[in-house]
């Protein structure tokens, strides 16, 4: 058993149904799993009990239910003081929420809920079992009105993708995980992503060793966005990075705070890896068919997006384009508008979502928020289970996309998927602070990783 998060490698996820086959194979092999199950709850619960108090077991009529009263008998063994039911102890140290779990398949009914209400209100903390109860393992969002909010989750035996993307991380508290000592027999379902390294550099490697990135967008009034994304590119490594302001002189820098950024266009710089949209306004849509047409890697984010949900032309341009050239990275909103759908539909099933989008236009995609989901076609979606709330600031997306563009720079012949796997990461592990950051100081916390 270990702490989940940061994670140092990729790993494997599985969703209800592939859990569901593998628990079924251990148990025939393993009759004892429950028991096993049952101690790595009651070791836990020993390791963040403070008190004398009561460890509160409220258990469910299922296999979670089973491994929270397995639980109890552990700690009861030790000589912990052991609450079993769904109404509240007197001043309990420790709730263990053993009630729903991978079980879950509707919204939990009334008397559920009263007893989710009563754990999540008795002050002690939570430690969920598996999942926090009235959460759907497959995609993070609660099955009804309510799910428990824990401080602790231990999930056994396979990692489900709730527990990272949608409202999953804002549930579970600190993840940990104990795979009861058996191997996943099957292939993943989604993979967790975990840090890789940044490009090296060759001894005799100069400027144009590192590739080249055109920004398209800084719309006036927007010049910030297209700096941003630009800024990135350069701290990430690329050798040249290139503005094209749209609407400005071509006597406006590219970036007075940076020189080393220039100016530039498609017909100078038809190689070049394009960041299309940051800033851009309405403005870009009608250079984006030549911009599409020309380009031979392209990340398309913001106004690009927009342009692109808007008009069916510029959409057969994304389905034409070459396989694993196209990387999409839009926010929630930008996705339903692609789709078509209302937002809150779509963040009802992430992972589904961002699948949709890549089969529809052939591309690989970043569907942005809390557990970032890269899907491309013909390959296992991804998750990253980096970042926090600090990203969510003005520019933070810009410089993703920048970032993405820097990456893609220096690693011509890595496909889109490989490039958002990598990109979106790093961007996530750079916001993990406690403190709100601003876009230009995520560039430098991005930069500094090793």
């Amino acid at each position: 058993m270990h702490p989940l998060l940061p994670t140092t490698s990729s790993l494997p996820l599985f969703d209800v149904a592939a859990s569901r086959r593998i628990e079924a194979r251990a148990l025939s092999h393993s009759p004892d799993l429950m028991e096993r199950a049952g101690l790595a709850i009651a070791k836990l619960a020993l390791a963040l009990r403070r008190g004398d108090g009561p460890v509160w077991v409220a258990c469910g009529p299922g296999n979670n239910g089973g491994d929270g009263r397995v639980a109890a008998r552990w700690l009861a063994q030790h000589g912990v003081p052991v609450h079993i039911g769904h109404d509240a102890p007197s001043h309990p140290t420790l709730v263990i929420d053993a009630l729903l779990g991978l079980g879950l398949n509707r919204a939990p009914d009334n008397e559920l809920l009263t007893t989710m209400a009563a754990m999540q209100a008795c002050g002690a903390p939570i430690l969920s079992v598996d999942l926090p109860s009235g959460l759907l393992a497959d995609t993070g969002q609660p099955a009804g009105e309510r799910a428990v909010r824990a401080d602790h989750t231990l999930t056994l035996l396979t990692l489900k993708p709730g527990l990272f993307t949608g409202e999953g991380r804002a549930h579970c508290g600190r993840i940990w995980f104990d795979d009861l000592g058996i191997g996943p027999d099957e292939a993943p379902t989604a993979d967790l992503l975990g840090p890789t390294a940044r490009p090296g550099r060759s001894p005799t490697s100069h400027k144009g060793s590192h590739g080249q990135v055109l920004v398209v967008g800084g719309a006036p009034g927007m010049q910030g966005a297209a700096r941003l994304a630009a800024r990135a590119a350069l701290a990430c490594g690329a050798g040249r990075v290139y503005v094209d302001l749209l609407g400005q002189t071509a006597s406006e820098p590219a970036d007075p705070g940076r020189p080393e950024l220039m100016r530039g266009t498609l017909a100078e710089l038809p190689q070049a890896v394009g960041v299309l949209g940051c800033g851009a306004g309405p403005g870009l849509a009608g250079a984006l068919p030549d911009l599409l047409h020309q380009l031979p890697r392209v990340i398309v984010d913001a106004d690009a997006l927009n342009a692109i949900a808007a008009d069916h032309g510029l959409q057969a341009l994304l389905r034409a384009r070459s396989p694993g050239s196209t990387l999409l990275t839009p926010h929630p909103l930008e996705a339903a508008r692609l789709l078509g759908r209302d937002t809150t539909i779509l963040q009802t099933d992430r992972l589904a979502a961002a699948q949709d989008l890549a089969t529809r236009f052939g591309c690989s995609i970043v569907l942005k928020g809390s557990g970032s989901i890269v899907a491309s076609p013909g390959e296992r979606p991804a998750i990253c289970a980096s970042g926090g709330p600090a990203l969510a600031t003005a520019g933070s997306g810009d410089v993703l996309a920048g970032w993405l563009g820097g990456l893609w720079a220096q690693q011509s012949t890595s496909s889109a998927h490989v490039i958002a796997c990598a990109g979106v990461d790093a961007h996530g592990r750079a916001g993990e602070t406690g403190q709100v950051l601003r876009a230009g100081d995520l560039i430098a916390r991005l930069a500094a990783q090793r």
